[in-house]
């Protein structure tokens, strides 16, 4: 049975997080963090800190903020919890920087976009890339986000940019913008434009927009329900255990 501790669990991605652990055979929630939270049939603490201190889990699953996350890892990571990380906004040295800092035989897992259908578009992108010379990325969030653009945007452009390497967009930038519109173009991350929008109505959607020479290609996914998340969590928290080190994107446990 696997012991697993949910930071962020009086939230609605922890507490999707909760319901979907309770109901594995194999697998229960051993404790909460969360300043906010109460007690609900398991024990709930105000920080990391103070439940590894407590102990009794294995793997700590952590949707909380970006502001945040880094700290809490750091607290998990070199008692020898392995962590399972949905939170977006950290950057690729700073989980570098956290996986130096865990204990030998400890995993921290980091996956941009816990759907299969996300991770399954970017693959896609990845694929579909070399072949196209432009390529842009547009995401759709919820209003209370709190990061631009989407770790999935970020991502998926970074992909592209591999795939496509030493290709260069040809297409109009920055310099292009009209006074008083900047950013119109969006964010480049890695050479790729990514726009991120927000607004109520919408849980998670990306496009990614490939063209070449008199043709589009669009891939487009969208995710409903937090609940479309939960396989890959708890693909996650099966799979550290026999993981070391620091391990990006849910692919490398899909295989």
């Amino acid at each position: 049975m696997i012991k697993v501790a949910v930071a962020g669990c009086a939230g609605r991605m922890g507490s999707a997080v909760v319901d979907a652990v309770t109901a594995a055979d194999d697998m229960e929630v051993a404790c909460g963090i969360d300043p906010h939270g109460a007690d609900a049939g398991f024990p709930v603490h105000a920080t990391v800190a103070e439940a590894v201190a407590a102990g009794g889990f294995d793997v700590l699953v952590d949707f909380t903020q970006p502001d945040v996350v880094a700290a809490n890892l750091a607290a998990a990571l070199p008692a020898g919890v392995d962590c399972v990380v949905g939170t977006t906004g950290l950057s690729n040295e700073v989980l570098e920087g956290l996986a130096a800092q865990a204990a030998p035989g400890t995993c921290l897992f980091y996956a941009p976009n816990f759907t299969t259908g996300a991770v399954l578009m970017m693959e896609f992108a990845k694929a579909a890339a070399p072949y196209f010379p432009e390529a842009e990325v547009i995401e759709f969030h919820h209003c209370n986000k709190k990061d631009a653009p989407s770790g999935t945007a970020v991502r998926t452009a970074q992909m592209i940019a591999e795939a496509r390497a030493p290709r260069v967009s040809e297409a109009p930038g920055r310099e292009t913008e009209i006074a008083g519109a900047e950013g119109a173009r969006g964010a480049l991350v890695d050479g790729v434009p990514v726009h991120a929008v927000r607004s109520m109505g919408y849980v998670a959607s990306q496009e990614v927009i490939f063209g070449s020479l008199g043709q589009t290609l669009t891939l487009r996914h969208d995710s409903w329900d937090r609940s479309s998340y939960m396989p890959g969590v708890l693909l996650g928290i099966r799979s550290v255990g026999a993981r070391e080190g620091l391990v990006v994107g849910l692919e490398q446990f899909m295989a």
